[in-house]
């Protein structure tokens, strides 16, 4: 199957650099004809060595698709270190001898690192792993074939993100990673102080603790660009960030990370929820299109099929209509829910598979189990506008709601405790009705890739106890 994600970058300089080397990928399109009896340049690491009569036979792959390139060459031109992992670099003649298949008739192969198994290098070739195996070699476990074809997808995942923001009109924007504010409130947080305490003692004031004394204030990792975003749509409209996110979480289960990416957007001038849960739909079908349509190898490497939610409208419920069908069926849940109370996990998957496995948005919460900031719905102070996407395997994937845009409402809903002055001074001046949503950017890629477990959708995974690397 050929690899369309490389097929708009043929020509690109990307593909080829100033030392005649090419990206492997490019013999896997439909172009690569074009290289047949032409000389050229590749590296990469092996992935096999068959050794037949007169030859020798090597995959190689650098990185750049799924499916490995095969080499050819003499078996006295072999040099003797050259094993499964080594880098190698070779030089020849282009060949298509089955007339579908590219390959490489070697004058020249040279190792440039060597892969000596007596050293402990963990993975032999033919040989099967477990992920909990693999995830204890993080620095090198981009070289088996499954997480590398996770990683370009991601990459793919991620640029569609891009896209389709921009083409719904909004723009990207950096909020600090460094934040004085718990949008979340939870207290979930990681405190940001310098590491030097002899530095402190010399910046801080008498009447300053140390956790105040570099920015004179308490600082956190964020756990959300939500309140950036609400201010820059008030002056840009339609704004979004995809950035890295931080929960100081005690949890060590298959869905949840101490960092991990969030895709984050706000709108102003919306006043209805289906605004947001619209544009939800809207980019998680996107997104999905696209790794499929484009990253066919990729996707066979890892055995999934499109999802069968992708032509399907998504579904919705209120708050009460979810409870209701959760209580009729308390018989099969391990964990009681009433009326009032937040759903768990399992509540979250029961609900989904209820619906057919669609996807389907959660609206009208009560009040008192959602955040200060979510704007009360018309016709039910006891509810506000808010939403969340439950999808399969996952759960809860999406969360969102209108936001609070009534000065007076607003300043009896923050908490007593919090310093965001600047929060209700938004309201202050030229206010419009804002609503926004965050989107767990690795708990989408486990959802659409039938991946199990969270860690193994992120390069370097940090959760409760582990932080290698």
């Amino acid at each position: 199957m050929i690899l369309k994600c490389f097929s708009k970058i043929l020509n690109s300089s990307l593909i080829q650099s100033r030392r005649g080397v090419h990206r492997l990928a490019i013999f896997s399109d439909a172009n690569a004809k074009e290289f047949v009896g032409k000389k050229t340049k590749v590296q990469g690491w092996v992935r096999a060595v068959r050794k037949m009569k007169d030859n020798v036979f090597i995959d190689i792959n650098d990185g750049s698709m799924s499916k490995h390139f095969q080499i050819v060459v003499k078996k006295s031109m072999k040099p003797n270190n050259l094993t499964y992992g080594c880098s190698v670099t070779a030089t020849g003649q282009i060949s298509s001898p089955l007339n579908d298949k590219i390959e490489m008739l070697a004058d020249e192969i040279n190792v440039i690192g060597d892969c000596n198994y007596e050293l402990g290098y963990p993975f032999y070739p033919r040989k099967t792993y477990s992920q909990d195996y693999i995830r204890q070699y993080l620095h090198l476990r981009a070289r088996t074939k499954l997480f590398s074809s996770i990683l370009r997808i991601r990459s793919l995942a991620t640029s569609a993100v891009n896209d389709h923001m921009k083409n719904r009109g909004f723009i990207n924007v950096h909020t600090p990673i460094i934040t004085s504010n718990d949008c979340e409130g939870a207290g979930e947080v990681f405190k940001v102080i310098p590491e030097n305490q002899d530095y402190l003692k010399n910046i801080k004031k008498e009447s300053q603790n140390y956790d105040e004394a570099f920015f004179n204030a308490k600082s956190y990792l964020t756990v959300s660009g939500q309140f950036h975003l609400e201010t820059l749509a008030r002056s840009l409209s339609k704004v979004y960030t995809f950035g890295p996110t931080f929960r100081a979480e005690n949890s060590r289960t298959r869905l949840h990370l101490s960092e991990f990416y969030m895709i984050e957007a706000e709108m102003a001038f919306i006043n209805k929820i289906e605004q947001l849960t619209n544009e939800a739909e809207l980019l998680i079908k996107h997104m999905t299109n696209e790794i499929f349509n484009n990253c066919a190898d990729d996707i066979a490497t890892l055995g999934v099929n499109p999802p069968s939610w992708l032509n399907e409208k998504f579904l919705y419920l209120t708050y009460n209509e979810a409870i209701d069908i959760l209580e009729k069926n308390i018989d099969k849940l391990t964990i009681n829910i009433k009326h009032g109370d937040n759903l768990s996990k399992e509540h979250e998957l029961f609900i989904v598979n209820y619906c057919n496995n669609i996807p389907v948005f959660i609206i009208n919460w009560p009040k008192e189990i959602k955040p200060f900031y979510m704007k009360e719905c018309q016709d039910d102070s006891t509810k506000v506008d808010a939403m969340d996407l439950l999808a399969p395997d996952v759960g809860e994937l999406f969360g969102g709601s209108l936001r609070e845009d009534n000065y007076d409402k607003l300043k009896e809903k923050i908490p007593k405790t919090s310093d965001i002055e600047w929060y209700l001074e938004l309201r202050k001046w030229g206010n419009v009705p804002t609503g926004g949503f965050g989107m767990g950017f690795e708990r989408y890629l486990q959802t659409v890739l039938g991946v199990s477990n969270i860690r193994d959708v992120i390069p370097f995974p940090r959760w409760a106890h582990n932080c290698s690397l």
